[in-house]
């Protein structure tokens, strides 16, 4: 940052908020939009269990409730007096001071696709307008170098720009990084013998054409956003730093290892690679937490140990690298499960419950916000919403979640309508 320009800390920023004189955290934010909102401390992650994860067997657990809701796992302590997670999770547990938990998260969208589209956008889902994902947002707020995506989904996206475009979509990898095969990213690898200096001349042959037709592709959104990824893939393309970013051949055995050779280990780590290159915001996703049927045994043995390892590793490099400070990380699903469990050793969809991870930026770790009561039901007392979920992330990105924007219904949509940021989180 140049210095010229003004620059606070993230905490500082947070208080502003509460100044007199009418200097509001949007328009110190504005103020910060001179040169592009170029601002190479910010960057986020969005860790999605996709299908649902367990809250009463990951972070939430009632060792003391009945036998048919207790289920089959035990607490453990962690680093942090009187805060226990899931026995499955022990490195988790022994960083507990890098992050907080908020339990007692409810909402009542307990179908898949409502209930992603509500924790990935921090808006309930409604007809009238289609919200933007997270990623989307700081894309717009803070763009990345030219020659760097500003917002990558590794592997699909599971939601959309909404309202602000296709030109704020995420890169999508198109799959996920597998240990021992070379990773293709979709839009960015060079196949079939086709060399830069080609690609080059086609660009130039292409850039020919739209001179031709100047101004045409100005009518319509969806062309102007292929427009922009096609000048950003060939600037990406040609961007050895891009290239790199991807290229997870060049990390060390120790590194994977540490990540874990699988493909939600791989993609952690690719994701941090992301970061330190320059990409602005990057979501993850985990699934397969769907489960009606063989709850504990598709957890115990398979996703919560990839979580603890992997979930793990990355607060070690965020933190080691010092950048955990400034990368502001979400982990969350789409909804809980029921808190009885049903005669396939499962538990059903359920949203009135669920918990939630947050770390980095200004958040204080080793704390847990919020509760939920004797059999994980449902909050105590008036519990959190997830567009108080949504706020707080983008609060912690340094982004006002009551910011404005122009959008195609005719009139300007606030980014989290509904909701505020959980102070406690903060404080």
């Amino acid at each position: 940052m140049s210095s010229s320009r003004i620059h606070l800390s993230r905490r500082q920023m947070l208080k502003i908020g509460v100044l007199g004189g009418g200097f509001s955290l949007g328009k110190f934010l504005q103020l910060q939009a001179d040169g592009g909102k170029q601002d190479s401390e910010r960057s986020a992650i969005l860790v999605f269990l996709g299908g649902g994860p367990s809250h009463q067997d990951t972070f939430d657990l009632k060792p003391g409730a009945p036998d048919e809701y207790r289920g089959e796992f035990s607490p453990i302590a962690t680093a942090t007096p009187g805060i226990e997670i899931c026995e499955h999770l022990p490195l988790l547990a022994q960083r507990s001071k890098k992050y907080s938990l908020i339990r007692g998260i409810s909402h009542n969208l307990a179908a898949h696709s409502l209930g992603t589209s509500y924790l990935m956008t921090g808006n309930r889902p409604t007809p009238v307008v289609k919200y933007p994902l997270y990623g989307s947002v700081v894309s717009k707020e803070f763009p990345a170098a030219n020659d760097l995506p500003s917002f990558v989904s590794i592997d699909r996206p599971v939601e959309g720009p909404g309202y602000l475009g296709p030109e704020y979509g995420p890169l999508s990898t198109g799959e996920k990084p597998r240990y021992g095969q070379p990773f293709r990213v979709r839009g960015i690898t060079l196949g079939d013998g086709l060399t830069i200096g080609k690609y080059r001349s086609r660009q130039e042959l292409l850039s020919d054409i739209d001179t031709a037709f100047d101004g045409y592709e100005r009518l319509d959104d969806s062309v102007r956003g292929l427009d922009r990824f096609s000048k950003q893939a060939y600037q990406i393309i040609s961007s050895p730093r891009a290239r790199s970013a991807f290229d997870l051949t060049l990390e060390s055995d120790q590194q994977i290892d540490r990540f874990g050779r699988h493909d939600f280990g791989q993609s952690l780590l690719l994701t941090s690679r992301l970061i330190e290159a320059g990409v602005r915001f990057v979501t993850v996703l985990l699934e397969g937490w769907d489960t009606h049927q063989d709850n504990f045994n598709t957890l115990g043995r398979e996703l919560l140990p990839r979580l603890d390892q992997s979930l793990a590793a990355l607060f070690d490099r965020l933190d080691q690298q010092g950048r955990l400070d400034s990368t502001s990380v979400l982990v969350t699903g789409e909804f809980g499960r029921t808190p009885k469990v049903n005669d396939r050793a499962g538990r059903d969809h359920w949203a009135q419950a669920m918990v939630a991870l947050m770390a980095g930026g200004d958040v204080h770790g080793g704390q847990v916000i919020g509760a939920t009561n004797d059999k994980a039901e449902g909050p105590v007392d008036e519990g959190f919403s997830p567009d108080d979920l949504a706020a707080s992330f983008l609060q912690n990105i340094g982004i006002d979640p009551k910011t404005e924007y122009a959008s195609n219904v005719g009139r300007p949509i606030t980014v989290i309508r509904d909701g505020a940021p959980i102070d406690e989180l903060f404080g």
